[in-house]
């Protein structure tokens, strides 16, 4: 599925299963606390903080799929097409960012 349609998706859920968007501060604060969740998972599974038994079962890919979902909220409370704004990053990204990461002697 591509982030159009995903957009899509997300927006029918809301007009299906909720009751309306949260507010945009509301849903901000709600993407905080998800990232945040993304974060104790990777501080505890990847960096050098022991994990504690109970976030052992914690699916880092459901905690990334809630940052995704609330960020194609915020994207579509506030008229933001992700697939366009994605896209155009990407052309950027590697316009820009080519030799400067090929030429990092950080990452030979």
């Amino acid at each position: 599925m591509d982030i159009k349609n995903a957009q899509l998706d997300v927006d029918n859920w809301i007009k299906e299963h909720g009751v309306r968007y949260f507010n945009e501060l509301t849903n901000m604060a709600q993407l905080t606390e998800e990232v945040g969740e993304v974060a104790r998972i990777i501080a505890r599974r990847y960096g050098e903080q022991s994990e504690k038994e109970s976030d052992k079962n914690k699916d880092l890919g459901e905690e990334l799929a809630d940052v995704v979902f609330v960020v194609m909220c915020l994207a579509n409370q506030t008229g933001v097409n992700l697939q366009e704004a994605f896209d155009k990053k990407m052309d950027l990204k590697s316009k820009r960012d080519h030799d400067r990461h090929h030429n990092n002697e950080k990452l030979k």
